[in-house]
Formats: structure tokens, C-alpha cells, sequence
């Protein structure tokens, strides 16, 4: 395994279930954040992306078709016509501030799995309506507990003030 790839605990392909939020600006830097909600819990993930990843997923999650397709649009097409699907997009580490993630593709009984950057995968797997994990340690290391009983906008309130307090460099570097 080289020093750029991420170890991943034997036999593991999937992780805790999460929800696509959407996209946000963290004041006052103006930098975008993708955020994940744990499915049946109350942990969210920011992960800091870039501008363009977040206008990819943006557009994805708002049904914006362009005239031509951007780059996620080509890599989805070119998936599907050489007869093979996202099966799942896994957030595996955050190590030395980075995060990690897989791409994992199904053509027929097999699987492969790719090593991508969390921003590109979840673009791609809101393009595809493909489920997205995270691993337990990513979740618990980085995961931001708002309990699910209080009004959205009042989760929403509590994420902003939580924004405000903290800094990119406290949950890592770009995807």
C-alpha cells in the first residue's frame, strides 16, 4: 500500500449510513462545506470542498441539467456505457487532515473499488442516487452531534454557531 492511500480495516466495505444535506458556505470564510447526516442518528460530517466540487453537487441535488455535461456528468455517463453503476461512494479516513473515500463500482457479479476524493465521489453519487458511508472512526474523530428533536432552523442555528467557532484546519484539509 503506498504512502498516499489510506489503510482500510480488513474486510470492510461500508460503514455508518449517511444522508447527502446539501452544500454550505462556513462564514465568514466563504469556504463551501458538503455536509452528511447519519441516517437514524444525530451526528452530521462537514467535509471543506472545493468551489467547483460544491457547484457539482449543488447542481446534482437542484436537478440542473447543463446544455453539455461537466466532468461528473461525463464520468457518470461513461460508467453507465461501458456497463457498469456506482454501487456506493465510502468515506474511509481522515488522516493528517484529509479525508478518504472509495468509489465502489458493480458491473454484473463484480466489484471494484476506486480511491477518490470524498468532494468528487459524492458529486458523483448524488448524480447517481448511490448510497453513501462512512466508516465508524471518521464518524466518531469528526462527526458533530445536533439532537434530531429541535426545529430545522434551530439545527441549522446550532451548525452556523459551531461553524463560527471553528476553523477548516480543525477537521482537515480539502477533499
Amino acid at each position: 500500500m503506498s504512502e498516499q492511500e489510506p489503510s482500510r480495516p480488513e474486510g470492510r466495505t461500508e460503514g455508518i449510513p449517511v444522508e447527502l444535506v446539501g452544500v454550505r458556505i462556513e462564514l465568514p470564510t466563504n469556504q463551501p462545506i458538503v455536509l452528511l447526516r447519519e441516517i437514524g442518528g444525530q451526528r452530521f460530517l462537514p467535509i471543506w470542498i472545493g468551489a467547483n466540487e460544491a457547484t457539482a453537487i449543488a447542481f446534482a441535488l437542484e436537478g440542473v441539467e447543463p446544455q453539455r455535461p461537466l466532468t461528473h456528468d461525463l464520468l457518470k455517463i461513461s460508467i453507465e456505457a461501458l456497463g457498469s453503476a456506482v454501487d456506493r461512494v465510502v468515506v474511509t479516513e481522515l488522516r493528517d487532515g484529509i479525508y478518504y473515500a472509495d468509489l465502489v463500482f458493480r458491473s454484473d457479479d463484480q466489484e471494484v473499488s476506486v480511491s477518490s476524493r470524498p468532494s468528487d465521489a459524492i458529486a458523483l453519487a448524488a448524480r447517481t442516487g448511490s448510497p453513501i458511508f462512512v466508516f465508524p472512526g471518521v464518524l466518531e474523530e469528526a462527526g458533530v452531534e445536533i439532537r434530531e428533536e429541535e426545529e430545522e432552523e434551530d439545527e441549522i442555528q446550532r451548525f452556523r454557531n459551531f461553524l463560527d467557532s471553528v476553523n477548516p484546519e480543525d477537521f482537515g484539509n480539502t477533499a
